[in-house]
Formats: structure tokens, sequence, C-alpha cells
């Protein structure tokens, strides 16, 4: 069975902002290691219309970035949405019965599924399906924006911490 993992970039502050956190190349390294040993991500819809980018090619882009494009591509996307009508390359839409689609896809899969949205997040939180949670602390205090956890914060338990570049601390928690 597979683990569902939220993952998610923060300021020191408790917020998200995909443009205010630029990865280092470290970072940048662990993100594409991590999406290649991924058996897939589960998206919000706002969250996979900006991962969406990684569907095109861009002339501009070193390895790294066609290094983290390709095993983006490769594994498969589960997007939750109301709204959309269809979804890309090696997506699969989720409409209805979130629960049991989630169990489902856990249910068939082995390794990690990481879950990328902050309010999927607290929808899955709420289902109790989130297995791990993964906070990348970056050294930032950005006073607004969307707040990492969008509903109160989960009852969780630190199990580690890793430096992973000399400013990024990455905090797993599970559910306690």
């Amino acid at each position: 069975m597979a683990k569902l993992v939220f993952e998610m970039n923060q300021s020191l502050d408790g917020y998200v902002d995909h443009t205010a956190f630029a990865p280092s190349p470290t970072l940048f390294r662990h993100f594409i290691e991590e999406a290649q040993g991924q058996a897939g991500t589960v998206y919000g819809r706002k969250m996979y219309e900006v991962m969406r980018y990684w569907e095109d090619d861009h002339p501009e882009w070193g390895a790294s970035e066609r290094a983290f494009a390709a095993a983006w591509r490769k594994h498969p996307k589960w997007v939750v949405s109301r709204t959309l009508e269809s979804v890309g390359p090696n997506a699969t839409l989720i409409e209805g019965d979130l629960e049991g689609a989630i169990r489902k896809i856990k249910a068939e899969h082995d390794r990690e599924i990481e879950v990328a949205g902050t309010e999927l997040g607290r929808s899955l939180t709420e289902l109790g399906l989130i297995d791990e949670y993964r906070i990348y602390l970056h050294p930032l205090v950005l006073g607004h924006g969307k707040p990492c956890f969008a509903a109160p914060r989960p009852p969780l338990r630190l199990i580690s911490h890793d430096r992973i570049d000399e400013n990024v601390i990455m905090l797993t928690y599970v559910p306690t």
C-alpha cells in the first residue's frame, strides 16, 4: 500500500507561495530525486495548473529542469477538481467520492504518493488519509498569502528534521 505524503514549501511565518520559493540547485536536486522515486502525485486543481508548466519543454532549461520534467511526466498524476473538464497527459481527473478514490489509489500502488495543494491537503487530513507531512521550511517571512495548513493544524509528531541545503530544513511529521 502506498504512503500518502503531503509536501509543501513554507515560510517561517507559515505561508506558501510558489513564486517566493525558488529552489537552490541542491534543493532542486532533492525534488528531482523525490519525483523519480514517487509512485505519483495527487494534485488540487490550482497546484496542478501551476505544475503543468512541466508538460512542455522550454529552450532555457538546463539538465536539472529536463530531469525534473522527465520524472514529472513519467509518473501518474491524479487531479481533484470540481471545475476541470479534462487533464493533461498521464493524469486522471478525480470527481465525486474523494475518499473512495484516494483509498483505491493507495491500495493499488506502493511507494510514496505526494499530495500537493493546501486545500487538498486539508481535505485529505480531515479524512485521515495523510500518512506523513513534509514541510520544507524556508528562511523567509512573507507576512501574507495562503497558509500552509488551510485549516487548523492537525495533531502531529515530529519524526525527523533534515537540512537539505544551506537555508532549507525539511521537517517530517506523522499524525498522532
